[in-house]
C-alpha cells in the first residue's frame, strides 16, 4: 500500500515537472513589429523620467535608448524593441533604487 503512494506521488510529480517544462516556451514568436518599438520607447521614456524625476537615473540608460532609436532607424524592431525595454526597466530600478538608498548615509 505504502508503494502505491509513493509510486502515485512520483507520477504526479513527473507530470508536474514534464508540464511546466515546456511553459512559456514558444518558438513561434512573431518577430517586433515598428509598433512594439514605438510602444517600448513610451513606456522607457516614461520610466526614464520618473527616474529623472527621483534624481537617480543610471548611467547608460539613455545612451541605451540611443542605440535603440539608431538601430530602428536601421530597421531593426526586434533589437530596437529590446534595447528599448532594457532602457525601460533600468528607469524602473532606478526608481527603486532611489527609494530604498533615500535614507542611506556614511556608517560611523
Amino acid at each position: 500500500m505504502n508503494h502505491a503512494k509513493n509510486l502515485a506521488s512520483l507520477a504526479l510529480a513527473t507530470l508536474i515537472v514534464t508540464g511546466c517544462a515546456g511553459y512559456g516556451s514558444s518558438s513561434a514568436k512573431a518577430p517586433a513589429t515598428e509598433a512594439d518599438y514605438k510602444a517600448a520607447v513610451v513606456e522607457a521614456n516614461t520610466a526614464l523620467k520618473k527616474a529623472k524625476k527621483a534624481n537617480y537615473i543610471w548611467r547608460d540608460s539613455e545612451k541605451i535608448l540611443k542605440k535603440s532609436a539608431k538601430a530602428a532607424k536601421a530597421g531593426d524592431f526586434e533589437t530596437a524593441t529590446k534595447l528599448a525595454l532594457k532602457a525601460k526597466r533600468q528607469g524602473e530600478m532606478a526608481v527603486v533604487q532611489a527609494a530604498q538608498q533615500k535614507n542611506a548615509g556614511p556608517h560611523i
